[in-house]
């Protein structure tokens, strides 16, 4: 009887390399369809009764009285302002934002490379995002953002098979460019080593500290537009860098330099870190939280969650199970907006430098399967 052995290489191959788009799109779907199950099992009447009391105009009537989006705007400003209303609902919180911030870094990231560019959803962050903060919260990430990223870096996979002449066909995904695969398709322009920490900062994490300070509706409907002002900077920020500057513009891949990747990840590490410790001392406090706190604090971590098991899952399938086990071993450690960071900067080193390395392992092992004689 011949025996059959399996390539570890292959079974370790991260699942983009080896499913098809559709397939990859499953589980996304699955926890979207979890995500509004949790949402609505969890929902209560008193929740409910935000919304009547802004359509009454009883409550923020310089929101309420606006006319068509005056009702749903007083709702969700004060169900920010009801899940800030006491010091542990806002130590959970710093947790959630520096966590979204660091999410907020990363995409602005991905953004701005040079392989991205053909893809609108990733390439323009701004729509979705304010789609995700202002309405669609985890389900936008498991149905929109995610898989246009999944659907790019499957191109990507492709494009590389091809070039080496391995490559499948997959219907619903067409190849990318050559040079988008290559390493410099990795790169970005240096203008936006300065720009996106900068815009990130003023743009995300100041309107954040307002907030969590002063748990205004004023502070809050500012930090709801967050999207725009991150946008705006760093448009401003990267329009001011390419006139002042002396040297000729050029690209880079900023993870190959300490600098860059310290000037665009400290803030969102620091923070992370500071909001992990100040929970950690809460949490051995006493809870000062009212019942209408505990409730939307609670919406907000189960979506949350379910964000956080959307950019695991996400991570798996371009790089394997390593990063995401290293988000979260980091993640328990400082927090899951510092697990982010250094996760994605694995991320980053395997899908510049190992996939290249892989389809070589790969190809060597097919042709040694090939020559290996069968026993019979």
């Amino acid at each position: 009887m011949p025996s059959h052995s399996f390539s570890s290489s292959k079974w370790l191959a991260p699942p983009i390399q080896t499913a098809s788009f559709k397939s990859l799109l499953v589980i996304p779907i699955l926890l979207s369809i979890a995500t509004f199950a949790a949402l609505f099992t969890h929902s209560d009447v008193d929740i409910a009764l935000l919304w009547s009391q802004c359509h009454s105009r009883a409550r923020i009537p310089g929101l309420s009285h606006i006319p068509l989006i005056g009702t749903p705007s007083c709702f969700l400003v004060s169900f920010f302002q009801c899940a800030l209303d006491s010091l542990r609902s806002k130590a959970v919180m710093g947790v959630i934002l520096a966590y979204v911030g660091a999410l907020a870094t990363v995409c602005t990231v991905e953004s701005a490379r040079r392989c991205n560019r053909s893809n609108t959803l990733i390439a323009k962050p701004t729509l979705w995002w304010l789609l995700f903060n202002l309405l669609g919260g985890a389900m936008v990430w498991q149905l929109v953002i995610v898989p246009a990223f999944l659907h790019r870096a499957k191109a990507l996979v492709l494009a590389e098979e091809q070039s080496r002449g391995t490559g499948h066909e997959d219907s619903t995904v067409a190849a990318a460019a050559p040079e988008d695969a290559s390493e410099e398709g990795r790169t970005l322009p240096d203008s936006e080593a300065v720009a996106i920490p900068i815009a990130v900062a003023a743009g995300y994490f100041l309107p954040s500290i307002l907030m969590l300070v002063f748990n205004s509706p004023a502070t809050i409907t500012v930090w709801l537009f967050f999207p725009l002002y991150v946008s705006l900077v760093r448009q401003g920020v990267r329009y001011i860098v390419e006139r002042i500057r002396r040297v000729s513009p050029t690209s880079i891949h900023h993870e190959s330099h300490w600098q860059c990747v310290a000037l665009v990840y400290a803030l969102p590490i620091v923070l992370s870190v500071a909001a992990h410790i100040f929970v950690l001392w809460n949490l051995a406090q006493g809870d000062d939280r009212k019942k209408m706190t505990k409730l939307t604090v609670s919406f907000i971590e189960i979506d949350i969650q379910f964000i956080a098991w959307t950019v695991l899952y996400w991570v798996f399938v371009e790089a394997g199970w390593r990063v995401p086990l290293s988000m979260i071993a980091t993640s328990i450690l400082a927090g899951p907006g510092a697990g982010t960071i250094f996760g994605w900067l694995y991320r980053e080193r395997l899908v510049k430098n190992g996939f290249a390395d892989l389809f070589s392992i790969i190809e060597d092992e097919d042709n040694a399967a090939e020559e290996r004689p069968l026993l019979g």
